[in-house]
Order: structure tokens, then sequence, then C-alpha cells
């Protein structure tokens, strides 16, 4: 469904990925592993039409969807491909109601009745009906969360790409969240992630990815990558 081959990307002068190579099937679970500052969030923005437009920029390979090189489109052309963003950080909008944010984003890009609408997601995620006229301000960081993947969710993607899917979040909002994924993958949601809890991923991930200074290194099962304490050791401790 997607591939990137031989990506290069920057900011300004400086080279951040060296040809990166990555590839996601239709309804698999992969995960983009290394330490941080190693390219793994610059590869999401590349893919998804986000670096910078002062300075930022793609500078060879492609990203195939479908069979098409999408690499240099806009966002908003990538995003009508079928792809889902929860970006790191959460930016959920801050003056707008939980209900607001998420129908700001709803599509149906597939066409035929859409999976996800108000009441799915408010059925995935109840705190949120709850909540649904509060600001996104006043929400709690697990809240924002849950905003930011439902967000994702009313675009009804093909691919949904999460950037730190648990980051400083507590430890029962991590759990819920671990479990919603695990439901999406249940369902055939096909899910490109990053996330620095390795023993979470692994139960959850068909595949990873390992990158290393912008290059992919390895590439391998979960049952693999526990059989390779080298590439942990070299590519994933701090």
């Amino acid at each position: 469904m997607l591939r990137l081959e031989q990506l290069t990307a920057g900011y300004g002068g400086s080279q951040v990925l060296f040809g990166m190579e990555l590839a996601i099937g239709p309804g698999e679970v992969v995960a983009l592993l290394g330490r941080n500052g190693m390219g793994k969030t610059t590869t999401i923005r590349a893919l998804m039409g986000l670096l910078p437009s002062t300075g930022g920029r793609i500078w060879g390979g492609q990203v195939v969807l479908d069979g098409r090189d999408v690499a240099g489109l806009p966002a908003h052309r990538v995003a009508r491909q079928g792809l889902g963003l929860v970006p790191e950080g959460r930016q959920v909008f801050p003056t707008l109601t939980v209900e607001e944010n998420l129908l700001a984003t709803a599509a149906n890009r597939a066409g035929g009745a859409p999976r996800w609408t108000l009441d799915a997601v408010y059925a995935f995620f109840p705190r949120l009906r709850e909540r649904r006229r509060n600001p996104g301000a006043k929400l709690s960081g697990g809240e924002q969360q849950m905003v930011a993947i439902g967000r994702a969710l009313m675009t009804n993607p093909r691919l949904l790409i999460l950037d730190e899917a648990t980051e400083g979040l507590a430890p029962l909002i991590r759990a819920e969240i671990w479990s919603v994924l695990a439901q999406l993958k249940a369902e055939g949601q096909a899910i490109l992630l990053i996330d620095k809890n390795l023993a979470a991923v692994s139960r959850l991930a068909d595949r990873h990815v390992v990158i290393e200074k912008g290059r992919t290194v390895w590439t391998g099962t979960s049952a693999e990558l526990a059989a390779s304490p080298e590439v942990r050791d070299s590519y994933l401790q701090v």
C-alpha cells in the first residue's frame, strides 16, 4: 500500500534522511524504531508532505502510495489519499470543543458507508462523549490524545500514522491507548507508529523498521527482534 524508496530529506542545508526504505501492506502494523534524533519524525513529516515550507524539502527518492509517487505533494493532497496522522504533541485545536475538533476533519474518502462517525468515535472513547462540549485546552493530556486519535479516525484513513502515541501519558491512559490500537489492528486497520515503549510496541506490531542516522538498518518481526539483542543494543538502547 505504501513504500518509501531511497527517501532523502532535510531542513535547509542539513540532510536528515539518507535513503530511507519502508513498506506497509493493507492491514499491517509497522513500528518505526530508533533512538532520538535518528530521523523518525522527519520520515513521517516527509511522507505526509509536512516539511517546513521555508527550507524543508524532500531531496530525492519516492513515497509510493498505490503505485503513485506522492513525494513532494502538499500535505492536504497526501492526506486525501487516505493517510490519517496523529502528530507528536497531539496538537488539538485549543478553542474548539471536543466535538468540533472531531468534526473539523470528518471525511469519507473511501466512499460507501463510513466506518468512523461521531457515534463510532464516542463508542471507542466514551470519555470523549462526556467531554464533548469541553474546549481542547481544558482537557487532560490523555483526553487530548484520544481527541487526536479520534480526529484522525474521522478522516476514515486507510493508513493511521501515530508519532509518539503514548508519550507523556499516565500509565492507565497508556494502557487504554494500547488497547484501542489493538482493537484497530483486529479490525484490519493499517498502522504506522512511533513509540518508545518497546515491550508494548512488540506486542502490537507485525514488523519493525529500525532507523539509524536517517537510514533503515534493520527490518523484522517482533520475534526476530526479541531474538536479536545486538539490534536492540546497537540501535535502540540509550
